[in-house]
């Protein structure tokens, strides 16, 4: 697996700095990209010839055969496909996705560059942007955002031999990283993403590998190695900002190896400026620079109060309810109603001014586990402290009690626990709701302290364990098959059906809404499209938080600009803009403006009115269209 680990690093280290090169020359564009490409498979290959990777191209099959007969394999195999079949099948759903992270790659497409959006949805601009660099070309090439499941799918795969590798140089015994290497995958948090667009699971692979590479470096004495950890880690980075406190794992992983790098100074230099480009540094500097915050929070204007210890122990709490959640919680409402009335009510005003989120205030529970807010996952989750009771119960305090006799274990405990230090340090800092989520490329880290002991080995040689782990098996392709964002049976019409028998059921009318929903998602705005006058090849549009993507497909055909509420009718001219599509309610709940007023200082007209069902929560929402003069 490390060849392939290797090969995806630098490629996507790649992607990352040729969209910032690309944008500084202004080729970002398709044939930008289509020089890059060739240009990196012609190094590659001299590469490859040069260094001896022999690797072969073609799959081993009797390999693969004797593999996949095993169950464990077998299952992880089984899950994969029904990944990949729901990204066939399906346009991307991932609310995120749709509303800042495919539309600033649109944005940046159509210029040519890379620029900072005018617009009041500051996510379009401040947030890391890795996984945006990867699908840039994809978007460019294909003119199409239907293939970009693809990069998720890659880093899906590559997670068993990376948690392998990993757990293994940790000091966990090999039987029980083999068994694990399936397992630890079918976390939530990892399945629902793989046939998606989300950027959490993007992230985890770089993590891994980060370690992994490091650790090796530090066997091989080989710079490639130390190079690639280096590339990895800065991955990382770019791949979400919330990942940073995971370099100080990587940092003690890369410690004892560290005068490899200058071995080949030359190629220490072009690392570092290669680490710098792919990582999320240059976001940093253009949020310092545009916003005066390198984070870019203060433009999103989040001004909570500072608490870190009751933070801290909300967040614990929180996510330990998240990843014990059913993958079903039909009961999720009566939860949420008896929590806000048993918190009380001075905790619960304290909580409300610590996080940005109400939700997270609050220790609220979905009704199901999906891409938005799953995490490890009850499965998962369950099976660990299981694992974990049966350790202790036949070791005792053997489990945890790694002999530090040398420098090395000294070295190799802290390596271990580290990255619950990096855990506490997000948890000091997180006010959002969906935790389980972000912690999406802290999991596999997290788990070599509960399984490094010499106990866990028993453990897995048991058939109830082996029977659990079916069972968590089963549980993660029932949750694929039913999950909202890409169902793998008819969903609408089954629940259509049970609302017409049962039409005074709140059940499955709920039910039929979340899946309509999901479902008409990707094209939120087709109705829009549907009546907007064929001429527009520029339109303009106030948005906050909305699923924009599909008012730009297909792709190519027309132009989406930002509008801000004191841009004038002069402004919009210079731009091209004749129409506007507008959200009234967003105008006056936001931003404080009488959306009529607006229309009258533009010197406008509205020339129809339509309603929108683009957030379940939200329900549906009037929209206008306005014609400048």
């Amino acid at each position: 697996m490390a060849p392939f680990a290797l090969f995806w690093v630098w490629v996507c280290a790649c992607l990352n700095c040729a969209g910032w090169g690309l944008s500084a020359i202004h080729e970002l564009n398709a044939g930008g990209y289509a020089a890059v490409l060739l240009a990196g498979l012609a190094g590659w290959l001299v590469w490859r010839g040069k260094a001896g990777w022999r690797t072969p191209i073609r799959p081993r099959w009797a390999v693969l055969r004797r593999r996949f007969r095993r169950p464990f394999p077998l299952a992880f195999l089984i899950l994969t496909a029904l990944a990949f079949l729901g990204g066939v099948i399906h346009a991307p759903s991932n609310y995120d996705g749709l509303t800042y992270r495919l539309p600033r790659v649109l944005h940046w497409l159509a210029a040519g560059q890379w620029h900072w959006i005018h617009t009041i949805f500051p996510r379009v601009n401040a947030r890391a942007c890795g996984i945006e660099w990867v699908s840039a070309p994809l978007m460019a090439l294909t003119r199409t955002d239907r293939l970009l499941f693809l990069i998720n799918v890659v880093s899906f795969l590559l997670l068993p031999g990376l948690v392998y590798s990993v757990f293994t140089r940790l000091g966990v015994r090999r039987r029980v990283a083999w068994h694990w290497m399936w397992v630890a995958p079918t976390g939530y948090c990892y399945l629902v993403q793989a046939g998606s667009v989300a950027n959490d699971l993007f992230g985890a692979p770089f993590v891994l590998a980060a370690v992994d590479f490091a650790l090796r470096a530090r066997r091989s004495q080989a710079p490639r190695d130390f190079f690639a950890s280096v590339i990895a880690a800065a991955l990382m980075t770019s791949a979400k900002t919330s990942d940073l406190p995971l370099l100080l794992p990587w940092g003690l992983a890369i410690l004892p190896s560290w005068r490899l790098g200058f071995r080949r100074p030359l190629g220490l230099a072009a690392v570092v400026l290669i680490a710098v480009g792919a990582s999320f540094l240059p976001t940093a500097l253009l949020n310092q620079h545009y916003c005066g915050d390198w984070t870019g929070l203060k433009s999103e204007g989040a001004c909570v109060k500072s608490d870190p210890l009751l933070r801290t122990g909300d967040n614990v709490l929180l996510l330990t309810l998240q990843n014990l959640a059913p993958p079903v919680f039909p009961w999720a409402g009566d939860w949420n109603q008896t929590v806000q009335k048993l918190v009380p009510a001075g905790l619960s005003l304290r909580l409300h001014e610590t996080f940005v989120e109400p939700e997270a205030a609050e220790f609220k529970l979905e009704d199901m586990q999906i891409e938005e807010n799953a995490g490890l996952g009850l499965g998962v989750s369950l099976l660990l402290l299981r694992s974990v009771a049966a350790a202790i119960r036949r070791g005792g305090r053997r489990v945890f009690g790694w002999p530090f006799h040398s420098r090395e274990e000294l070295w190799l405990a802290s390596l271990r626990w580290s990255p619950l230090v990096s855990l506490l340090a997000l948890l000091s800092q997180s006010s959002v709701y969906p935790l389980a989520r972000i912690l999406t490329p802290f999991y596999a880290l997290l788990l070599p302290v509960w399984l490094a002991g010499p106990a866990q080995e028993p453990v897995v040689r048991r058939g109830w364990w082996r029977a659990a782990a079916a069972a968590v098996f089963l549980m993660g392709g029932m949750l694929v098959i039913i999950s909202p964002e890409r169902p793998l049976f008819p969903a609408t019409r089954i629940f259509s059906a049970l609302v017409a028998r049962h039409p005074h059921s709140a059940l499955w009318e709920r039910t039929l809404t979340v899946y309509e929903t999901y479902h008409d998602r990707p094209e939120a705005f087709a109705p829009v499209l549907a009546r907007l006058p064929p001429d527009v090849k520029i339109l303009g549009l106030f948005t906050y938080d909305d699923p924009e993507t599909s008012l730009w497909l297909p792709l190519g055909s027309r132009r989406i600009e930002h509008v801000c509420p004191d841009d004038t009718a002069g402004d919009m001219s210079r731009r091209g803009i004749r129409y506007v599509l507008i959200p009234p309610d967003k105008l006056k709940q936001f931003f404080q403006v009488n959306p009529d007023d607006w229309v009258r200082r533009l010197n406008a007209t509205v020339v129809w009115k339509i309603s929108l069902r683009l957030r379940i929560a939200d329900g549906a929402t009037e929209w206008w269209l306005v014609k400048l003069p």
